[in-house]
């Protein structure tokens, strides 16, 4: 990898949180439970599996007995979701990755335990989605792995959601993320831990491999411009 922890800590800072964006409100517990309960009245499994693409994969913030190598078929991990909290402000936003539709996507099932699903995916809604109305959605999708097909919860990216950002140049992606930064931290940082991560685990994503690649140049090429001026 060209991106790299020092080449991250160049760029790293914390930004004030700005609270939600205006004309957005954050969910209710009710509001929360509520779309839990549609999730599982779609399908209610026998084994809750959640399917990882982004930083659930490096933070997934939850207990899991099981995980599996998994392929998201219709579906391509992007950085289609702009955040102007979080990992970056109102004046720089930031983007995030997101599931988007066609093409697939390689990724890690997780298999979480079997009590209280509903409690486990509230939990996972609170650290998914935060503007209400969200453009981050939970829905059902089918995978693929070595040992069968499963059905998994994902969160994916809704086309019509004001946070949605589309399918940009990976230029332009590479120029956010060596600039962005929130009250979490640098959005460097994000993709490092998920290019380090994915790499850990065995998966190359082309895309993000020539993002983190021209993020570590803009990095390089910016902080020695400030050293020199």
């Amino acid at each position: 990898m060209a991106l790299t922890a020092e080449l991250v800590a160049r760029v790293e800072r914390m930004e004030p949180d700005p609270g939600p964006e205006p004309g957005t409100s954050e969910h209710s517990d009710a509001e929360y439970n509520d779309l839990a309960e549609q999730l599982l009245t779609q399908y209610r499994p026998d084994a809750l599996w959640v399917f990882a693409y982004g930083s659930l994969i490096w933070n997934p913030e939850f207990i899991y007995l099981e995980q599996r190598k998994a392929t998201a078929l219709g579906w391509h991990r992007s950085f289609c979701l702009k955040l102007t909290r979080w990992r970056g402000t109102r004046e720089l936003p930031a983007l995030m990755l997101a599931l988007d539709r066609g093409g697939s996507c390689n990724g890690i099932a997780y298999r979480l335990p079997a009590e209280d699903h509903l409690g486990q995916i509230v939990q996972l809604l609170r650290r998914e989605i935060d503007a209400n109305p969200p453009t981050n959605v939970p829905c059902w999708i089918k995978l693929r792995t070595r040992d069968g097909p499963l059905r998994a919860l994902a969160f994916v990216a809704a086309p019509e959601g004001r946070a949605y950002a589309g399918r940009l140049a990976l230029e332009q992606v590479a120029h956010t993320l060596a600039r962005a930064a929130g009250h979490w931290g640098s959005s460097a940082q994000y993709l490092f831990r998920t290019v380090a991560k994915l790499e850990e685990s065995g998966i190359r994503d082309r895309n993000l491999w020539r993002i983190q690649d021209m993020v570590a140049r803009q990095i390089i090429a910016s902080t020695e411009a400030q050293r020199q001026g």
